[in-house]
């Protein structure tokens, strides 16, 4: 079975993400979105929220679970029986600062990660831009899945 784990802080989860995710389900036999607690990192959403907005743009795919962690990536791929690591390149910078961490990510483990390119359509947008968005009382709804909305 070819488990995959898509990590981040998903604050909030956009287009972007739900494309490669979407992309990935056919790759993968499971796909499990790992939402990252940093208690450096302050969030616009809560963990709940932000888990909720996943969950419910994916309810209809028995392929992806919904999970949060603390630490290290590869300690939770170890923990769970996942042998990759599923990202998103939006552009240079993104797979340069990928790049560094899928290698150190198998100087330690096997564990491979496996990257997509995100859609054309998609590649500009990202979730510090989304935020950036709505505190400015933007329209943020074309930026991210139907579930994400701001009270």
């Amino acid at each position: 079975m070819r488990k995959a784990i898509f990590p981040g802080s998903f604050d909030p989860i956009t287009l972007g993400h739900e494309d490669i995710i979407k992309r990935g389900v056919s790759l993968f036999d499971e796909i499990v979105i790992a939402i990252g607690v940093n208690a450096e990192k302050k969030y616009m959403f809560s963990l709940e929220e932000r888990k909720r907005f996943i969950e419910e743009t994916f309810k209809d795919e028995p392929k992806v679970t919904v999970i949060t962690y603390e630490g290290l990536t590869i300690d939770l791929c170890h923990r769970i029986k996942a042998d990759f690591i599923l990202r998103g390149l939006r552009n240079p910078a993104d797979f340069e600062f990928e790049k560094a961490i899928a290698h150190t990510n198998r100087h330690l483990s096997k564990i491979e990660t496996v990257f997509l390119l995100t859609a054309a359509r998609t590649s500009y947008i990202s979730s510090s831009i989304v935020r950036d968005v709505i505190r400015n009382g933007g329209e943020y709804q074309m930026l991210v899945p139907k579930a994400v909305r701001v009270k």
